[in-house]
């Protein structure tokens, strides 16, 4: 009887140290995100029970470059706890509108700044400068750049994101950008393949599909990935966008289709690196097959890191739900022990690699000439189109401003742990001499609102209106209509296809983007200095 026992608990023994070796090999496979300043319960408990890969930082996550770096030097040790891989730390540091990380870190303009500006040594010396300022404040993985064609104008999603209108731009440009930030020693994804250029639907909020030929596709949206495939990139993070041409199902995006991440991707493109998810929280993911069913279905596919940006419950669902799987036999565990070791091969840049090396106090950020190339990239990127005169620095100017005032994935803006500065042109109208009074308005401009601003520029001889992607909101194009032309000054807040609502307007300016450090140059011209 004895032997028998003895027999069995060797056996179980063995089965829950398989157990165990499974759980580990799965966490690998999850990049996660919490809502914290400091290491909280719920991330330290995904790491030492789950021991997941990766963590996704947010505005959420950030004070100031100091306290980032605290935040990620702590990760990386209670990882240590229990794991001799270290963690993948992540953001979407892009530039523009989608910089997490904004106060105390150098001002990068917009992907289609740079391309307004029209240098490419520049694109890639301030991305070098981004990708080495992420990296001394501990974020290994820089989710840039954007190799999106948006040739698309009533695209909600990437507009300014995108490096140009066109194939060979972007690949001008996107890989300038990929150059620089590997030679920081981060590692770098590219994103969102296939291309969400041409979607006129925010996949946040629901299914977009791109239906051209197999011909156009290999043309267009994914020439900057083949670019980026031959130099080397470290990621590619997938779209949750249908393609017909490569999945018949239309119910299936890219990030869940192993005919465009497996035969497509890996198949005839080569591509051997990792391929990680958009977030599955998304409601293109999340409202069909749902958060678990998603990571099941992206790993099935092809994908190697499973993004899930938000909520606990939905981690530790998925995580367990592919831990199901593969006992179940729905997901082979050659599939994980493929994206483990693609996984593995990542966590070798040198980012990664010396953790431990790295200074606590990040030693040099916002450095003089890396602040004085920023400021000329964006002055060369305001583009002024037809006629122009300067305000009037003798009457009063009204100024109505449109901003975000809704978290989304894209726009943070006054939603971090501190008080961002708005995107407003109000501080430097003031600083620059102007008598201003200001009425501010949602993005969505709502009938109210709109009423609202209308009353407040009545009878006023001088209006400036920031926009905020026009051409796509009905309330913003109908404060354009109603204000008089003869008065107005039209800035686009983003988008620079709002110019087009207003060609009689007394100047038109757009500078890709309304973060202070692009609100700059406006102002400058707006008061009249060359």
């Amino acid at each position: 009887m004895s032997g028998t026992i003895a027999i069995v608990t060797h056996r179980n023994t063995g089965e829950k140290a398989m157990e165990q070796g499974l759980r580990e090999k799965t966490g690998q496979l999850f990049m996660v995100g919490f809502d914290g300043l400091a290491a909280d319960d719920h991330i330290r408990t995904l790491i030492r029970r789950y021991q997941i890969g990766g963590v996704i930082l947010f505005r959420r996550n950030v004070q100031s470059p100091r306290q980032v770096s605290a935040l990620c030097r702590e990760l990386q040790e209670i990882n240590a706890e229990v794991s001799d891989i270290p963690l993948l730390i992540a953001i979407d540091q892009e530039g523009g509108m989608v910089m997490r990380i904004e106060q105390g870190v150098t001002p990068i303009p917009s992907a289609m700044a740079f391309q307004a500006a029209g240098s490419v040594p520049d694109c890639e010396r301030l991305n070098h400068v981004s990708g080495d300022e992420m990296r001394q404040v501990g974020v290994n993985l820089m989710l840039a750049p954007v190799l999106d064609v948006n040739n698309n104008r009533d695209n909600p999603v990437i507009g300014v994101r995108a490096y140009g209108e066109d194939a060979a731009t972007v690949i001008d440009y996107g890989m300038a950008a990929m150059r620089g930030q590997q030679s920081s020693g981060v590692a770098v994804t590219a994103k969102h393949f296939p291309g969400h250029g041409d979607t006129a639907t925010d996949t946040h909020h629901a299914m977009a599909k791109v239906a051209h030929d197999k011909e156009r596709l290999q043309a267009v949206e994914l020439a900057p990935f083949r670019a980026a495939i031959a130099l080397g990139v470290d990621a590619i993070m997938t779209a949750h966008v249908v393609f017909p041409a490569f999945e018949l199902d239309t119910s299936v995006p890219a990030t869940l289709s192993k005919g465009v991440l497996t035969d497509l991707l890996r198949g005839q493109m080569g591509y051997e690196g990792v391929v990680i998810t958009d977030c599955l929280e998304m409601a293109a993911i999340a409202d069909g097959i749902g958060v678990s069913g998603g990571a099941v279905a992206a790993l099935q596919a092809g994908a190697d890191i499973v993004l899930i940006s938000h909520s606990q419950a939905r981690q530790q669902a998925a995580i367990e739900a592919v831990l199901a799987a593969v006992d179940s036999g729905a997901l082979a565990m050659a599939r994980i022990d493929e994206a483990v070791a693609r996984v593995a091969a990542l966590k070798r840049v040198h980012a990664v690699r010396d953790w431990r090396q790295r200074a606590v106090t990040p030693p040099a950020l916002m450095r003089p000439e890396a602040l004085a190339l920023a400021h000329k990239v964006q002055q060369a990127a305001l583009r002024v189109p037809g006629p122009y005169r300067p305000l009037d620095a003798g009457l009063p100017v009204t100024l109505i401003t449109v901003e975000v005032r809704a978290r989304s994935e894209i726009d943070e803006v006054a939603l971090g742990r501190h008080q961002d500065a708005r995107s407003s042109m109000l501080p430097a109208l003031l600083a620059a001499g102007f008598e201003v009074r200001e009425f501010a308005l949602s993005t969505q401009a709502q009938p109210a609102e709109v009423d609202a601003a209308l009353a407040f520029a009545q009878g006023a001889r001088q209006i400036v209106l920031q926009t905020y992607n026009a051409v796509l909101v009905d309330g913003q194009r109908r404060l354009l209509g109603a204000l008089p032309h003869d008065r107005l000054w039209l800035v686009a807040g983003r988008l620079p296809y709002d110019l087009d609502l207003a060609p009689d307007a007394q100047g038109r300016l757009a500078a890709f983007g309304c973060r202070p450090a692009a609100l700059v140059p406006v102002v400058d011209k707006l008061a009249g200095k060359d």
